[in-house]
């Protein structure tokens, strides 16, 4: 009997110990993956933090090209407004069309572009709409132009309709935000 008790007592001074020294050679390992942790930390690079800031750049740069866009497209709406002062009121008239069209796409791509540098999300109501002024601007530049076949106003007849319900369906049915 006293020798099963000094069995079990040296077992548990083994066990004790052994403990003792896992748990320091442990908490040594953990300051040293700390330190080591804090190191690497050091040349870590953070991909969002880059991605974030390379779209911000390029969503700025487009912006500054869209804002110089439309003043180029004003000033062509007043040379167009001056050639038909000056000149005749058929083939300025139809430019001066396209040419509002054209702004107004361009206002409806800047508005895109504002509402996802505030919002980083892109909404389908302002491309569709974007893409509906583009569909208008063509059949403005076709019927001035007179070069409709059935063909191509059949293709645009649809493609208004399929945006329209689109445009529709976005207004109806917005987005959850619940993630």
């Amino acid at each position: 009997m006293v020798l099963g008790r000094a069995h079990i007592r040296l077992a548990n001074i083994v066990e004790a110990l052994t403990y003792q020294s896992w748990n320091l050679r442990n908490r040594n390992l953990f300051y040293a993956g700390v330190k080591m942790r804090a190191h690497y930390k050091i040349f870590m690079i953070d991909q969002d933090k880059i991605f974030k800031t390379i779209i911000d750049l390029v969503t700025i740069i487009v912006l500054y090209i869209l804002i110089l866009a439309l003043l180029a497209g004003v000033l062509n709406i007043l040379q167009d407004i001056r050639s038909i002062l000056f000149g005749t009121l058929g083939g300025g008239f139809g430019q001066i069309v396209s040419s509002v069209l054209t702004i107004f796409v361009l206002i409806d791509l800047f508005k895109t572009f504002v509402d996802y540098r505030e919002h980083e999300e892109i909404r389908l109501t302002y491309v569709t709409d974007a893409t509906i002024l583009i569909v208008m601007r063509e059949i403005a530049v076709g019927v001035y132009d007179q070069r409709f076949d059935y063909q191509f106003i059949l293709g645009l007849s649809t493609l208004l309709l399929i945006l329209g319900i689109t445009r529709a369906l976005a207004v109806k049915y917005p987005p959850n935000h619940d993630f």
